[in-house]
């Protein structure tokens, strides 16, 4: 089964940026759609962006959309979160997860159950 990991968090000050990276193992996140989910301590987890197979298909949740962007390499089977602007609110452990399907843009993208593999996440704090 594939593995995801992510890196690439830390401390950061508000309005500063980081970039975080997810990185496969195990299997290949080519043709699926793939996103990142974020919750904080006491919260939900909660989506953030999604990026189709579909080259420039993505989406974000509002709060997010100007600041950050989400891209993937599939030569290195890595997707990435270019996260600007950074703002307190966004502190939280931040998810990777893969489709369980290829070739989906469909159907609830934006809820967990839509993702059959998870990373283990990686903290972001956002200090004000």
């Amino acid at each position: 089964q594939v593995q995801l990991v992510e890196s690439g968090g830390g401390l950061v000050q508000a309005g500063g940026s980081l970039r975080l990276s997810c990185a496969a193992s195990g299997g290949t996140l080519g043709n699926y759609r793939m996103a990142w989910f974020r919750q904080a301590p006491g919260k939900e987890r909660e989506f953030v962006a999604a990026i189709s197979w579909k080259i420039g298909a993505t989406l974000y949740l509002d709060s997010v959309k100007g600041r950050f962007t989400i891209s993937r390499d599939n030569a290195k089977n890595t997707v990435y979160l270019q996260m600007n602007s950074l703002k307190p609110e966004d502190t939280a452990v931040y998810y990777c997860a893969r489709d369980r399907r290829i070739y989906n843009w469909g159907g609830s993208y934006d809820t967990v159950s839509s993702y059959g593999s998870w990373g283990q996440g990686t903290q972001v704090t956002v200090s004000s």
